[in-house]
Order: C-alpha cells, then sequence, then structure tokens
C-alpha cells in the first residue's frame, strides 16, 4: 500500500474536489462531486449529528446514486450550503429523473464552528454562496489544511483543519479519504506534538515524528484550551472513497469500518458533543468489483486516519485564532 500520485481523494479516478472559505467568517465549504452520479452510503456514530439528505443514503431507499457530497461548517446554517451546490448542479442539466424534472441530489454534513472567533453577524446566511462557489472550482487539485469546510476548525488543543489521502492497494485499485477535523478530543498525544496516527504515517506525511515513545497516555480526557470551550459543539465529518465498482450496502459497511480511522487519530473519538459522520463512496471508475473487500475496509480507515493527521499539521495561522497551529507553536 502505497499514496497516490497527490496523495489526495481525487487519486479515486472520477472524483473533483472544491472548496470555498471566507477568511472573516473563518468557515467555509468543501465540496465532493463526480461527471456521473456515484454509489454513496454513511454511517453516523457520533451524539450531535447535523445532516442533510442522509436518510436517501441507506442501502434499503429507491435512490442508488447521488451528484455531490458537502462537508460545511456553520453549524445548521451549513446545511444550506447544499442548496448553493443543487444550484450549480441544476444549471448543469444534473439531477435525479423524474418524469421531465431533475432534482440533484446532495447529502451534506456539517461541524459547529460559531465560537471559533470569525464574524458570524451576517445578515443573509452565507453558505449557499459558499456551496456553489466550492462547486464551481471543484477539480483534481484543493487545498488542505487552512481550507474549505477545515477553515475554522479546532480540536481540544490546536487548529483543526481539512485533511485528505489516499491509498493503492496491491489489487490495483486506489482508496481514499476527506475529512474536516474538529473534534472534542486531541489528535496528538499531551505535549501536541506526536499524532495518535503516527503509527499509520506514509513517508512523512505529517512531520515523521513516529509514535509518542511514552507510556500511559490518553487516559483522562482532555480539557480544551481555548475560552468559551465549555460551550462549543464539535464534530469531524469525513468522506471515504474508491475506485471499486462497490453495491450501495457495501458502501455502507465501508463508511462503518472507516469510523476506525477515527478512534484511532482522535482521542477520545464519537462523544455526546461530536457529531462524527463518514459518507462512503464509490466511483466503479476501475471497472472491477470490489475485490478483496475487508481490505478496501480497512484501507478506508487507513486513510483517514492519515487524513486526520494531515488535516491539522498543514493548518495555518490566522488573525484571532484560538489556538496555536502544530507547525507554528509560537503564534
Amino acid at each position: 500500500m502505497h499514496p497516490g500520485p497527490l496523495n489526495l481523494i481525487t487519486d479515486v479516478s472520477g472524483l473533483c474536489v472544491g472548496n470555498a472559505q471566507n477568511e472573516r467568517l473563518k468557515s467555509g465549504v468543501t465540496v465532493v462531486t463526480a461527471d456521473a452520479p456515484f454509489v454513496a452510503s454513511c454511517a453516523i456514530m457520533g451524539g450531535a449529528p447535523g445532516t442533510r439528505e442522509t436518510d436517501l443514503l441507506e442501502p434499503d431507499r429507491l435512490v442508488q446514486e447521488v451528484d455531490a457530497l458537502v462537508l460545511s461548517g456553520g453549524s445548521a446554517f451549513g446545511l444550506d450550503a447544499a442548496s448553493g451546490v443543487m444550484t450549480g448542479l441544476r444549471k448543469a442539466q444534473r439531477g435525479f429523473r423524474v418524469g421531465d424534472a431533475r432534482v440533484p441530489l446532495v447529502p451534506a454534513a456539517i461541524l459547529f464552528d460559531l465560537l471559533n472567533g470569525g464574524d458570524k453577524s451576517w445578515d443573509i446566511n452565507p453558505y449557499p454562496a459558499l456551496g456553489l462557489a466550492a462547486f464551481e472550482c471543484a477539480g483534481k487539485a484543493f487545498g488542505i489544511g487552512s481550507a474549505g469546510a477545515g477553515i475554522g476548525a479546532l480540536t481540544a488543543t490546536l487548529k483543526g483543519g481539512l485533511g485528505s489521502a489516499s491509498a493503492v492497494l496491491p489489487n490495483g485499485l486506489t482508496v481514499g479519504a476527506l475529512v474536516a477535523v474538529n473534534p472534542t478530543g486531541t489528535v496528538t498525544t499531551p505535549g501536541e506534538r506526536y499524532f495518535w496516527a503516527a503509527p499509520f504515517e506514509l513517508g512523512g506525511e505529517f512531520g515523521g515524528l513516529g509514535p509518542d515513545p511514552r507510556g500511559g497516555l490518553g487516559v483522562a480526557l482532555p480539557r480544551p484550551k481555548h475560552a468559551g470551550s465549555g460551550e462549543r459543539a464539535n464534530t469531524t465529518i469525513a468522506v471515504v472513497a474508491t475506485d471499486a465498482r462497490l453495491t450501495k450496502m457495501q458502501a455502507k459497511r465501508m463508511a462503518v469500518a472507516a469510523h476506525d480511522g477515527i478512534g484511532r487519530a482522535i482521542v477520545p473519538a464519537h462523544m455526546p458533543e461530536d457529531g462524527d459522520l463518514v459518507f462512503s463512496v464509490a466511483t466503479g471508475s476501475a471497472g472491477v468489483e470490489g475485490t478483496d473487500f475487508p481490505l478496501l475496509c480497512h484501507a478506508a480507515g487507513h486513510c483517514l486516519s492519515r487524513a486526520i493527521a494531515r488535516g491539522v499539521y498543514n493548518a495555518t495561522p490566522a488573525s484571532d485564532d484560538l489556538l496555536n497551529c502544530w507547525r507554528h507553536p509560537g503564534i
């Protein structure tokens, strides 16, 4: 197993990702889409999710494919980012056909970033416009760290971010992950230098320090460092994807398995205040069935752990930040 050419979820053939953000707002939107509808499902393990259209992703629902997925900041306000994406898809004449009508299908999930130091005094909800902007710039290359849905994300002790990673498997299939990292827990051991995900790192992609050599870590709940943290909600929202051809039921199982990647990279994970959610995508662009399906599920969790660490590792400082960045600890 080794990273794909970009070490991004867009190494999965057929996928594109777009980011849009507002630095003053300290919030943004990330959109995953493709040239054609794709099989998708999801699994929710956090206690406080914020979602749109996720019920249709269950294996027993009528619709088998969707047109885009949205990760957004803004708490419940951010769910309107999907409306902007629908506008872009409608303009492109995309969507589920019902008679002469087309209805773009855009499931979405949000994280809470309303108390992160950004200016939230808007008169008109900014998220539909951010969603449309993210959709319109979607491509193979996109920014990680302080970008898109991760621009205003926070962990318990460090600035969060948008992360991505990929892996090419021995059978030739590709798996990728995309994540907005905003958890109740920590992504680093006490001291904030060693990543919990270190055992899964490939090629020094988030610093190459290796695992923390100390024992007895992760026993106590972390105490968030930023002001007002007792009032803050959280969430880690993610997408895992493969170019294999999967059924909707298999996509559901891959989403469930990928949650292990959150548990390996964030301590603690899936808490009552978190809305932890993983979307899963199968483009089928490789033209083969999901051979060695257990390996695909394992790789999805592996990529998600790495993507979480990469999101925090690549975060950059900005004015009015409440927490330091991993790469800029003194700012």
